[in-house]
């Protein structure tokens, strides 16, 4: 009997692609650094950067919109530009396991660009991950925006969007930096959290994270954050994990909602089994108590002594959009919001009935202010406290 082997590829395919000049210089960035096993993408209305980027595959947006001459700003441009090449789109990124967005909001290509790639990218069936950046301060309150109007309508459209702020930069950096520098900075971060992911996937490490497992964390999961932290010394395991859920570039949120956490461990081979317990356990103390957590640990000889902790973490907001919407049902209903901590049958009772302190001061407490579940029962039913341990047929009436 004959036997054909057939070719069978294992991993899973990660495409990036950067739309506008944002996108297009942090892609240059991603290649420079050597990041492997990903197929990187550039697509922008203006000619000129496109013949400067540095990624295989260069895809010139609306042509016949724009010229080559770029967007001017106008993200409506933007997005018809996109549209125009959307076939040519669909068919760089046929067969992509993830998809990657990276692009710069508040200009005209990557703000009307992005959302419509992360539509093509949905329809194909891929993982599609946005990662931008939100424009400095200084910029103009127009930028910021149409900054805020490009990441919502992003949001509708990819399964988790990672925004970096570009003013948290200036935390990173000295006073006398300079600009160049600090965009370059900008263009490293984006390039830290397509990486960050990246690698747990496809550099081979001491553990690496099945493509399921990072599926499972960022499918469809909304908003997510983003902190890196890196140390050396005797205490860098635990230095390095409180960086990554402090960084500056978190925008003061905290992960304590997030209900999806990625941990990229990156270090020498040196690392210790207890320095991997106490990084794990840093980040796990903040998350969620539901929250799914996968972790993955990849080699760089190149760190040396350092440790660098990578946290992605999904799913923020989640739980104060399912409260909001309760709240609405509530009002819809004719039901006070505070009202929804009492149990229902007290809530349809009159406010007599919900004892006669409660109804002169007109409050309602909580059922949280219930010191023992022994006391849950109906307030015009007067019973001693001991009386409540003894079963119904074995009390006697005085």
């Amino acid at each position: 009997m004959k036997i054909q082997l057939v070719p069978n590829e294992l991993s899973a395919k990660i495409k990036v692609l950067g739309v506008g000049g944002a996108g297009g210089n942090a892609i240059n960035d991603m290649i420079s650094s050597q990041m492997v096993g990903v197929d990187f993408i550039a697509a922008n209305t203006d000619a000129q950067a496109l013949e400067r980027s540095m990624a295989p595959v260069k895809i010139q947006l609306g042509p016949n919109v724009t010229r080559g001459l770029g967007a001017g700003g106008d993200p409506e441009v933007g997005r018809n530009a996109t549209l125009e090449e959307a076939e040519h789109l669909k068919q760089v990124l046929q067969g992509a396991d993830m998809v990657f967005i990276a692009a710069g909001m508040g200009g005209g290509t990557g703000t009307g660009g992005a959302p419509v790639v992360a539509e093509l990218s949905r329809e194909l069936g891929a993982l599609t991950v946005a990662v931008v950046s939100k424009p400095f301060e200084f910029e103009g309150k127009m930028k910021r925006r149409l900054a805020d109007n490009g990441i919502e309508e992003l949001r509708k459209v990819v399964d988790t969007i990672i925004t970096i702020p570009n003013d948290r930069l200036f935390s990173l950096s000295s006073k006398n930096s300079r600009i160049k520098d600090v965009f370059g900075m900008a263009n490293e971060v984006l390039g830290f959290a397509v990486r960050g992911i990246s690698d747990l996937i496809m550099v081979p490490g001491f553990i690496n994270v099945d493509f399921a497992d990072v599926r499972t964390v960022m499918k469809e999961r909304g908003m997510a954050l983003m902190g890196t932290g890196i140390a050396s010394g005797g205490n860098r395991a635990a230095d390095a994990a409180h960086k990554a859920i402090s960084s500056p570039l978190l925008e003061d949120i905290s992960i304590r909602g997030a209900r999806g956490i990625l941990i990229n461990i990156t270090s020498a081979p040196d690392i210790s089994m207890e320095e991997l317990k106490e990084i794990c356990g840093i980040v796990q103390e903040e998350a969620h108590e539901e929250a799914i957590i996968k972790w993955g640990l990849v080699w760089d000889e190149g760190l040396a002594e350092e440790i660098r902790v990578t946290v992605i973490a999904t799913g923020i907001g989640k739980r104060a959009e399912a409260e909001r919407a309760a709240w609405s049902q509530a009002s819809a209903a004719g039901t006070p919001p505070e009202d929804l901590e009492i149990p229902t049958i007290l809530r349809n009772e009159p406010p007599s009935a919900r004892g006669a302190e409660a109804a002169k001061n007109g409050v309602k407490k909580p059922l949280g202010v219930v010191q023992s579940k022994k006391f849950i029962v109906h307030p015009d039913l007067q019973y001693e406290e001991n009386e409540l341990d003894t079963p119904p047929f074995l009390r006697k009436a005085d």
